[in-house]
């Protein structure tokens, strides 16, 4: 999937970018309003983040004369304006969502999931798997190998947040926001204790591992040939 990214703050756009890039994402940067609006036409993105602060054409105008022009590519509105009047233009000009910064860049990934999935046509999985291991999303019960594994609430938030990215590196301050909440400290190991008693769990027992440390990142749930072939 290929994502727009239209904003012209230097920090922010590297930040984006390097997230969603680390998330499986192929991105497309845009600097200016215009420049976004012709990439928009031109680079056949799957969707697009644009702020409303631009120069040479704010976000309002660009998103409109996408819509104009019969671009129906979903469009995550992320700026700074708050207010009530700003969400509703910025939704009436033709946005699909609308997100304040600063934000937390794991919600910033699960819209964008969420307008691809709405998009695709497709609906939210009630089950997710990897290898033999299967995760009920309504019961809320894990399984490996068709049998059932007893764990706690945030010990399955952390299993559901990795099997969701299955192939794909999650690193500490992904896990820290999407499971915790709060930003990421680095003096603390909350992290590595909750993966240790969760791998005691879904691992220890079973012969294949699938919980997978790749060191100076973070973590991947995937079988082990697939990790083998990294």
């Amino acid at each position: 999937m290929k994502i727009l990214l239209v904003e012209d703050d230097a920090r922010t756009a590297d930040f984006i970018l390097k997230g969603l890039q680390q998330s499986g994402f192929t991105t497309v940067h845009a600097a200016t309003g215009p420049d976004g609006l012709f990439k928009a036409e031109t680079a056949a993105c799957d969707l697009a983040i644009v702020d409303i602060m631009l120069p040479g054409m704010d976000g309002f105008t660009l998103i409109s004369k996408l819509r104009a022009a019969g671009n129906s590519m979903p469009v995550i509105v992320l700026s700074a304006r708050s207010s009530v009047n700003d969400k509703v233009r910025a939704l009436q000009e033709g946005g699909d969502d609308y997100l304040v910064k600063p934000f937390s860049f794991t919600e910033l990934v699960a819209r964008v999931q969420a307008l691809l999935r709405r998009a695709g046509g497709s609906s939210e999985p009630s089950t997710l798997s990897v290898g033999d291991l299967s995760i009920d999303l309504l019961a809320r019960k894990v399984y490996r190998g068709g049998e059932r594994i007893d764990i706690q609430p945030l010990e399955f938030s952390l299993l559901e947040f990795l099997v969701r990215n299955k192939g794909r590196v999650v690193t500490k301050t992904m896990i820290m926001e999407h499971v915790w909440e709060y930003n990421f400290d680095p003096q603390t190991n909350i992290v590595e204790t909750r993966m240790c008693r969760l791998r005691e769990k879904v691992d220890k027992p079973f012969q294949e591992k699938l919980i997978h440390t790749v060191r100076g990142f973070g973590y991947v749930v995937e079988t082990e040939a697939d990790f083998r072939h990294r």
